[in-house]
């Protein structure tokens, strides 16, 4: 009996160390930064905020924990999740917050609200809709992240050139515009942008971890 004791505690003391890793903020949102692709220190430093010797510090937590990975390219250290079960706890982590905690849902009303007719496209509907050839589904991330993974039948034109490129997009179709998932804004940006130009567009809210899992799930039934 006492072996079985010292057996769970060793084990739990192995699985608090995920736990604790994952107690800050800033961490966890360098691991939905890296589920999109991978980056550099330098590159994260400007997508979070912070300064340069931050960033590597929480990345170095995250590494001991090998919830990440890097390797070097040329001058620069580029990170990565250490494999897609990282970014599929990520998706279950939001999913989870969502349903039990009132402030992550009032957060979110919060920001949409500030996003005129921001009511999102549901994937199954997308689906079909785009094998009707109905939508062109519009990918907003950056290049990197596009070329890291996308839905399928998605085109990229990155948030920051949509308004160079508009003349490009058809004007007979409907266009969604997905990002980083539930909580990135560039796809409601992207649609009020587009919809100032007398483009018919609508938001996904999910992104290419939500599909993946989505199309997983469908094709066990």
């Amino acid at each position: 009996m006492n072996m079985e004791r010292t057996w769970k505690d060793q084990l739990y003391q192995e699985f608090a160390r995920i736990g604790k890793c994952l107690s800050s903020p800033k961490r966890l949102e360098l691991l939905d930064l890296l589920s999109q692709g991978p980056k550099s220190v330098d590159q994260l430093a400007k997508l979070t905020g912070m300064t340069v010797a931050n960033v590597s510090q929480h990345l170095q937590t995250l590494h001991e924990s090998r919830l990440v990975r890097s390797h070097k390219q040329g001058n620069f250290v580029i990170y990565d999740i250490a494999e897609l079960s990282v970014a599929d706890f990520m998706v279950s982590l939001h999913r989870l917050s969502e349903k039990q905690l009132v402030e992550v849902q009032k957060l979110k009303s919060e920001i949409l609200l500030n996003h005129v007719s921001m009511e999102p496209i549901g994937l199954e509907r997308l689906l079909k809709r785009m094998e009707r050839g109905e939508v062109v589904l519009l990918d907003v991330r950056p290049e990197d992240e596009y070329a890291s993974g996308h839905i399928p039948g998605a085109i990229s034109i990155p948030m920051e050139e949509l308004e160079k490129h508009l003349a490009s997009l058809p004007a007979d179709k409907e266009i969604v515009a997905y990002c980083r998932g539930p909580y990135c804004l560039m796809s409601a940006q992207a649609v009020e942008i587009l919809k100032s130009k007398g483009i018919k567009a609508s938001r996904l809210e999910e992104g290419v971890h939500e599909w993946k899992r989505f199309v997983e799930h469908s094709s066990k039934f």
